[in-house]
């Protein structure tokens, strides 16, 4: 398992991480189900699968270290095996991957800021569960890479309106407690309460939001943004 030490990653670099360990876990779960399947004996101990940031995947016993350094699976997946249908077996140990996936992205981004977070999180949301690649619900698809990230990313971070503002509110759903921040945020430029029928954008730097029209930025301007930089930013130079 991957150590964990106290270096800030990037969102990039957790998003990679989530991408290679859901890659082995639904190599498992599909490409490799019978050799998956014979591995968890249920006459053996608490077996977990692990599924790692070189996109392999093993099963194994939990880790011996109180507390573990990531999050672990869930514990005892082989002695369910033959008590169950072997797809509705498959299917929990798919939900239980799920969760753990998130667990150890989350753990690893624990000092990510609050915009990190949601921005980490809305490239998870955008690949198919393991959960639903294995019902056949959604297919596999690449990952994007960190370029194709950060340009997803714009139309969630920076601007929100009609269909980017779509994307912001995939994130927010899950917790109420968003829509009320966001009721209170201003305009750095003009001082107006934020309106979800304006079209607004999202300062790379200082992380104020402005109205796009306060900053002459349209939605066809901001999709070719990699980074904004607020005025306020740009006349102090900031970096």
């Amino acid at each position: 398992m991957a150590s964990f030490s106290s270096n800030i990653r990037t969102v990039e670099e957790i998003f990679k991480d989530y991408s290679a360990r859901r890659a082995g876990i639904v190599r498992a779960l599909t490409d490799d189900v019978d050799e998956f399947y014979g591995l968890c004996d249920p006459e053996k101990e608490n077996l977990c699968l692990y599924g790692y940031p070189n996109e392999t995947w093993e099963v194994n016993l939990p880790a011996e270290e109180v507390p573990p350094e990531l999050p672990e699976p869930a514990l005892g997946i082989n002695f369910a095996r033959d008590g169950m249908n072997r797809r509705d077996w498959l299917l929990l140990i798919a939900v239980h991957s799920d969760c753990w996936l998130l667990s150890v992205s989350f753990y690893l981004g624990a000092q990510l800021n609050r915009n990190e977070r949601r921005r980490l999180f809305s490239l998870v949301n955008d690949l198919p569960t393991v959960f639903e690649v294995v019902t056949e619900r959604k297919p596999v698809r690449d990952k994007p890479n960190a370029d194709s990230g950060n340009k997803s990313r714009g139309s969630t971070k920076r601007y929100s309106d009609g269909q980017a503002k779509s994307n912001l509110k995939l994130a927010e759903e899950s917790y109420e407690e968003d829509e009320d921040e966001h009721s209170e945020t201003l305009c750095g430029s003009c001082g107006g309460n934020y309106s979800a029928d304006e079209f607004w954008i999202g300062c790379d730097i200082c992380e104020r939001w402005y109205h796009g029209k306060c900053v002459k930025i349209t939605p066809a301007k901001a999709e070719n943004i990699k980074q904004y930089k607020c005025p306020s930013c740009m006349k102090r130079g900031r970096q």
